[in-house]
């Protein structure tokens, strides 16, 4: 887990006094805390869209939770840094697995490869 170790020098943790089972809920207390806010800044994204459909905070949440592996990568593409290739190359998965995610055929990646995106990102 040496991803988060520059976050917890950064907030005076000490990570080598940390257990394996303290690393791992701290890593996915800061993903979900992560997850939460690209949630919010592509709900400002799409503030149009969602009065447009008159969609209340609950069905917002929704969408942008099945959603959130594909607008991240979506995010990652339009910058053009990255290609559809790069991306699987950096999450070490299959092309097809990463297109599944960008055509909406797959909203539940796994963790890991949504924590991939996501550093990524």
């Amino acid at each position: 887990m040496p991803a988060i170790e520059p976050f917890c020098h950064f907030i005076g943790i000490n990570s080598y006094k940390l257990t394996k089972e303290e690393m791992l809920l701290l890593e996915a207390d800061l993903l979900a805390h992560i997850c939460e806010e690209l949630k919010e800044v592509f709900r400002t994204q799409h503030k149009d869209y969602f009065r447009l459909m008159k969609l209340n905070k609950e069905k917002e949440d929704a969408m942008l939770e099945a959603k959130l592996a594909r607008l991240i990568i979506q995010d990652i593409l339009s910058t053009k840094e990255y290609t559809l290739i790069g991306i699987a190359s950096y999450t070490d998965s299959h092309e097809d697995v990463v297109q599944e995610i960008l055509d909406g055929r797959n909203i539940n990646p796994s963790a890991t490869l949504l924590r991939k995106i996501i550093a990524l990102h």
